[in-house]
């Protein structure tokens, strides 16, 4: 079997170019939709990329490869980034403790410290402190 491979040189055409553009901002559209969905109690299950694949009629495989095309980075980097910014504002703005914020947002409390701990570098309850005695911007 021969395969077709692309050099460096070779010219992609604008109208693929744009589509690949189009896939990305659909994707991130549908990941705003889904975590405000999941912070609404709508959804109680995290998508995964086959789920949004799925609602954009397209292969979980030819949406990751876009999405790390067009951004240089995975698909999931942008749920993480996203989650973050909710798990933060809410450890901020919501006097919820931090295992109801974990499970407002479909983790249980002990993997949620984990998600927050590997992005953030400090647990939730640091966090939380240190917000709120002033030590991070507010």
């Amino acid at each position: 079997m021969q395969v077709a491979t692309i050099s460096p040189q070779a010219v992609i055409p604008k109208k693929i170019l744009a589509r690949q553009h189009e896939i990305t901002a659909e994707f991130l559209r549908h990941i705003d939709i889904h975590l405000r969905d999941i912070v609404d109690g709508k959804c109680t299950e995290m998508y995964e990329i086959r789920d949004i694949a799925a609602l954009m009629h397209i292969h979980p495989t030819h949406l990751s490869n876009t999405i790390k095309l067009t951004s240089g980075n995975s698909p999931c980097y942008f749920f993480e980034m996203k989650l973050m910014d909710i798990a933060r504002y809410k450890l901020e703005h919501n006097e919820a403790s931090i295992a109801a914020i974990a499970q407002s947002l479909t983790f249980d409390p002990s993997n949620f410290t984990k998600f927050f701990k590997r992005f953030s570098g400090q647990t939730p309850k640091q966090y939380r402190e240190d917000y709120l005695m002033g030590r991070l911007p507010h």
